[in-house]
């Protein structure tokens, strides 16, 4: 939970940053010892029975160096990217006097990465499950028959705990409401604009 005295663009709720990694679950995961690597993975997030986040669920190719650069120095950093986008003053009706903008949804997480083989099962199923979630004929790993143990072999898995979260909506919560709404407008339908409702719900 973000400090209710920070920044606008500083506050959020759990929930936020759930509804963030599960709608954009691509993150770079970066580690720093003895040098800076940065792998993007597909992560799952992980909350206790509050809806708490409290871990994060993936897994590499045991061929990326970064393994056992992770395996010297656990503590990584997961950097999730929501909808963004430029705003241009050509959207604003009500006056020229108004500067560009750029509108981002983020979320640093930092967790330790703690690698485990007897989760590949558990990591694939549940990264699988949710990707294929809704669509009309869901792909399951069992058609790849006898493949899936090959490449299963391939990867491993990781559940890392989370030791902090630091977030930034910047979706139009210090605009006029004019200004707002005339950037709605311009953004109909594209999930930025999604955001930018969900971060402003008190607008008239």
């Amino acid at each position: 939970m973000s400090d209710p005295a920070a920044s606008p663009f500083a506050q959020w709720t759990d929930q936020d940053i759930v509804d963030l990694v599960g709608a954009y679950p691509l993150t770079w995961v970066v580690s720093s010892v003895p040098e800076f690597r940065a792998t993007s993975l597909p992560i799952l997030l992980e909350t206790d029975d509050s809806g708490r986040p409290v871990s994060l669920l993936g897994h590499f190719a045991k061929s990326n160096p970064q393994v056992e650069q992770i395996r010297a120095e656990r503590r990584a950093l997961f950097l999730f990217s929501g909808p963004q986008g430029y705003v241009s003053p050509e959207l604003i009706t009500t006056t020229r006097n108004w500067a560009p903008t750029w509108n981002y949804a983020t979320a640093r997480i930092a967790a330790d990465v703690q690698f485990d083989e007897q989760l590949n099962d558990e990591a694939l199923e549940k990264l699988v499950g949710r990707m294929e979630m809704g669509r009309r004929v869901p792909w399951t790993r069992a058609e790849l028959g006898p493949r899936y143990e090959r490449m299963k072999r391939a990867i491993i898995a990781f559940r890392a705990p989370i030791v902090g979260i630091e977030a930034r909506f910047k979706l139009g919560q210090d605009e006029r409401d004019e200004v707002f709404s005339d950037i709605i407008s311009g953004l109909h339908g594209s999930e930025l604009a999604d955001w930018m409702r969900r971060f402003n719900a008190n607008r008239p």
